[in-house]
């Protein structure tokens, strides 16, 4: 008996990390100190120490059951994408510049390609938020895991002067509130998704002409990365008084977030044109209005809050970054809260 025979291929584990070697050096920035196979990644703070206060901004998260679209697709080289996203974005919602990501995958079976592929899609968002992949794991846990599946997860780390720091604090009525557009369900709520459309391979390469694309080209759109948008909002002078990530638990949990206590934000609803795929998605599950709002996204996956002077202004950056920007509400003196008109 050996590892091998229990399971675990460590030749395959040598070759996934050679694969993966070109990726992740096409994400190194020139803090980083040491290479891709050590026990640990090292990152040189050397660069920041002309900050007043350099704080240190984290952000852990996973992809969560979107992972079983790409299982039954077989398509892995975007799914990292969605990983690096959801740590990221929070990082830059507080104004934080991303320095560095580490990712963790757990398989049942050690396939280099696929390791690689997934790793591939990890290294294209490092590369899209300038963070660089300075580490990870992979471990087979065969019996744990089935063979064809996977769990990913990841990690990064952030910097900012204390005194930029995005908190919502001098937030105060009639500030304008800026939505970034999402690329569709991003990477929340799948388990419900999964309940309502039909998922088997040959439904989700089904076009559909009311979504102009296949189901399971919609449903594996990779998260935006807002780093690029939010830091072209501040390099063209804008103050950024509060900002939120809509991830999960949509606009009723993630919105108050960023509010202090005096003030409430209004929404409008109509604001914006809302994607296809959500209009399919409630259709298809008869799912209500509250629960859409509370659960996704809706096309929207940052808000910030800034002065309505600067509203003109912070739409221009956002486009100039290459994102699309709708104004969607304002703040209003009040409760704290949320209110969808």
């Amino acid at each position: 008996m050996d590892y091998k025979k229990a399971g675990v291929d460590i030749e395959a584990g040598y070759k996934a990390v050679e694969l993966m070697k070109k990726y992740v050096q096409g994400t190194m920035r020139p803090e980083v100190l040491g290479g891709l196979g050590g026990f640990s990644g090292a990152f040189s703070m050397k660069s920041f120490m002309n900050m007043e206060e350099p704080t240190l901004v984290s952000g852990t998260d996973g992809v969560g059951t979107k992972l079983k679209i790409a299982f039954l697709l077989d398509k892995h080289d975007t799914i990292g994408i969605d990983c690096v996203a959801m740590c990221v974005n929070d990082i830059a919602c507080a104004g934080g510049e991303p320095l560095f990501f580490l990712d963790y995958i757990a398989c049942g079976k050690n396939e280099p390609e696929k390791i690689a592929t997934i790793v591939s899609g990890v290294a294209e968002g490092c590369k899209m938020a300038g963070a660089a992949l300075i580490g990870g794991e992979t471990a087979e846990m065969p019996g744990f895991y089935p063979v064809d599946e996977y769990d990913l997860a990841g990690f990064a780390v952030g910097i900012v002067d204390k005194k930029n720091l995005i908190t919502g604090a001098t937030l105060k009525g009639g500030e304008t509130i800026i939505g970034i557009a999402s690329s569709g369900i991003h990477s929340n709520g799948y388990s419900l998704v999964r309940k309502v459309f039909n998922m088997k391979a040959e439904v989700l390469n089904t076009y559909y002409e009311s979504i102009g694309a296949t189901l399971g080209e919609r449903l594996l759109a990779p998260t935006k990365i807002y780093v690029k948008a939010l830091k072209s909002i501040k390099d063209n002078g804008v103050n950024i008084k509060a900002c939120s990530h809509i991830t999960g638990g949509g606009f009723y949990e993630n919105i108050p977030r960023m509010l202090n206590d005096n003030v409430r934000a209004v929404i409008n609803k109509n604001s914006y044109e809302i994607p296809a795929i959500f209009k399919m998605l409630a259709t298809d599950g008869s799912i209500d209005e509250q629960m859409m709002y509370n659960t996704y996204n809706m096309g929207i996956g940052m808000m910030v809050a800034v002065d309505s002077a600067d509203a003109d202004k912070t739409i221009k950056a956002i486009e100039a970054a290459g994102e699309k920007a709708y104004v969607v509400g304002e703040i209003k003196a009040g409760e704290k809260g949320v209110d969808l008109i």
